[in-house]
């Protein structure tokens, strides 16, 4: 494995995330769900979700990220996680193919951000959930950052309903976060 991939799986995995399972308090898993996890880099939504649903579909644009991700899986005895290089703005699945959709840290760098969710809208089934994890933009971000409200409104713009946004008491990287579960009902 080259130096520079090291670096950024090492700097991935170094991440102060909050623990993925905390996020089950908003978004409900059934066995049969079929999830994908965009921007899955490492695995950190991926691998643990992969125990509660029939299979994860790990997406994100770097291909040498997602081959350390298939076998940390394998590792684990994980048979159930696909690995889809693929762009958020052009995501490479069938309309309706998935029951909930999950975004953790990685929309607000994709830019124009309505391309993305309605891809996201394509891809979720009738009913599907899905589930945006955010940093909050304020003077101290030191990134390409979206607030709620605008998120809020990008959500409700590509065709989501029942958009609720939370502000848990939690930090990742030293910064506020926002959760928002919105659901399709067309």
């Amino acid at each position: 494995m080259n130096q520079k991939l090291m670096r950024k799986i090492n700097n991935l995995e170094s991440i102060n995330r909050f623990p993925a399972e905390e996020l089950f308090q908003f978004v409900s898993l059934n066995k049969e769900d079929k999830l994908l996890d965009l921007g899955a880099g490492v695995g950190y939504i991926s691998l643990p979700f992969s125990k509660y649903v029939d299979e994860v579909i790990a997406l994100d644009f770097d291909e040498d990220v997602l081959k350390y991700l298939e076998t940390k899986a394998e590792e684990n005895g994980m048979t159930n996680i696909k690995t889809l290089v693929s762009d958020f703005k052009d995501i490479q699945l069938g309309n309706g193919e998935v029951d909930k959709a999950v975004a953790s840290i990685s929309l607000h760098e994709v830019q124009p951000l309505s391309l993305a969710l309605g891809e996201i809208y394509r891809v979720l089934k009738d009913k599907g959930v899905f589930l945006c994890i955010e940093l909050e933009k304020s003077a101290l971000s030191t990134g390409p950052r979206v607030s709620s409200k605008d998120m809020k409104e990008e959500v409700i713009n590509a065709g989501f309903d029942n958009v609720e946004i939370f502000y848990p008491q939690m930090k990742m990287v030293n910064e506020a976060v926002y959760i928002i579960v919105a659901q399709k009902n067309k």
